[in-house]
């Protein structure tokens, strides 16, 4: 004969309340340990919207900084401007986006305008040669400026450690065209920072100017132009970083042509280091 309902109910009802008593009550010292849940889980979901952000559009909150040679001494430098560059922010999706030719194709074609014209990458490659060369590491390097192809002018200071990967130098770049400037990690100078035209205002004085194209007249040898010039004169070198055309030369002092064939604006630019470098013995 089994036994009463009454019996099981109650033995049933004293196992569960045994059971929810000791989960309940957790020592003391626990209980404190534990954070609150609400901003806990309120910041996880913060860190992880903003990783996630920042993997999507590849944006750099902040560059870091090249370590500065440290020389009393005063030597002369070089200054270089990046003519024409293909740097154009546009709204891809929900996202603001620097235009190429090889992702953004078919909507530059529903605008009608010509996707070859759009090449961010050579001015990314312009850019590594000159920040990649001993004449920089060396500080020697003054001022690097880029003028892109709707007149927006900037200014890239010569210890800043560029983005190696194309990605990351786009969200840099759609970054600064929207806020204008790049801050250092954990600092508030600023590295890259959109000025004013004309680029002539921010050269020294007596510098000498000297424009670089291929459909120039003035044919030369680049190490024994170099060789020539006067340290007491500042060298300004104005190379284009477009993928067809020339350069403006009404600022020039002097407008040459290095190369009987056409080179690219990493080429030309990593002759100029290489002109330089060998000028002030720089191994």
């Amino acid at each position: 004969m089994g036994r009463p309902y009454a019996v099981k109910g109650r033995k049933k009802k004293r196992r569960l309340d045994e059971a929810a008593a000791s989960d309940a009550a957790p020592p003391a010292e626990e209980a404190e340990e534990l954070p609150p849940p609400e901003s806990g889980e309120e910041k996880e979901g913060e860190d992880g919207a903003a990783e996630g952000q920042e993997e999507e559009h590849a944006t750099v909150e902040g560059l870091p900084v090249v370590p500065r040679p440290v020389d009393g001494k005063r030597r002369p430098g070089a200054i270089f401007v990046l003519e024409r560059a293909c740097l154009e922010v546009g709204k891809v999706g929900k996202t603001m986006q620097i235009l190429n030719s090889d992702d953004h194709a078919n909507y530059l074609r529903k605008q009608n305008r010509n996707p070859a014209d759009y090449r961010p990458d050579i001015i990314h490659q312009a850019l590594l040669a000159i920040f990649d060369s001993p004449l920089t590491k060396a500080g020697r390097l003054q001022a690097v400026y880029v003028r892109t192809e709707k007149g927006v002018l900037f200014e890239i200071k010569p210890y800043v450690r560029m983005p190696r990967t194309f990605k990351r130098f786009c969200g840099l770049m759609s970054q600064l065209l929207q806020k204008l400037s790049i801050t250092a990690v954990g600092k508030r100078e600023k590295l890259l920072n959109v000025v004013k035209n004309p680029v002539t205002r921010y050269l020294p004085v007596g510098a000498r100017k000297v424009g670089l194209s291929f459909s120039a007249e003035k044919s030369v040898n680049l190490f024994d132009y170099v060789a020539k010039s006067s340290d007491d004169e500042p060298l300004v070198f104005v190379v284009g970083a477009m993928a067809h055309g020339k350069i403006d030369k009404e600022y020039t002092d002097d407008y040459i042509q290095i190369c009987n064939y056409p080179l690219s604006a990493a080429c030309c630019l990593n002759r100029i280091c290489s002109a330089l470098e060998q000028k002030w013995n720089i191994q």
